[in-house]
């Protein structure tokens, strides 16, 4: 007879200081996901999602690497739940990387001319002043800026 999966998860210490804030921002991304899209452009209708997401993930990198202020384990569980995102954590990590806004503007491979997005080059090398990248609704994430 196969085992029955329950929903019960061991939070870690510390979670109850964390979870009214998560909580919050999972009901602003359930917000963005159901709200319409009408008379936007298709990739418009993604930029909520994407700053929902880098806020909740900007977070808990806070929390952990910045003020210290919630444990190792409850941060791996943070990563290992879902709550933020590991990829991005790990290149806000890197020098020049700081304010990475999200992980599709460095692949070259979603850009013209196998270049990084636009929102990633210093506001003084511009040539327009105002920008918004495509991917992610960004309006520079430039370590340099």
């Amino acid at each position: 007879m196969p085992k029955v999966k329950t929903n019960r998860v061991k939070y870690p210490e510390g979670w109850e200081l964390i979870e009214p804030t998560l909580r919050e921002l999972q009901a602003k991304m359930r917000e963005a996901e159901n709200d319409p899209h009408d008379g936007k452009r298709k990739c418009e209708t993604l930029w909520p999602i994407f700053k929902i997401a880098h806020q909740k993930s900007r977070y808990i990198f806070d929390l952990y690497h910045r003020r210290k202020e919630i444990s190792k384990e409850l941060y791996e569980f943070c990563l290992d739940q879902g709550y933020a995102d590991r990829n991005l954590i790990a290149k806000w990590k890197k020098p020049g990387y700081e304010r990475l806004c999200c992980l599709r503007c460095m692949q070259p491979r979603d850009h013209n001319f196998a270049t990084t997005c636009v929102c990633r080059v210093p506001k003084h090398l511009r040539e327009e002043k105002v920008i918004e990248c495509v991917h992610c609704g960004c309006k520079g994430c430039a370590s340099g800026d």
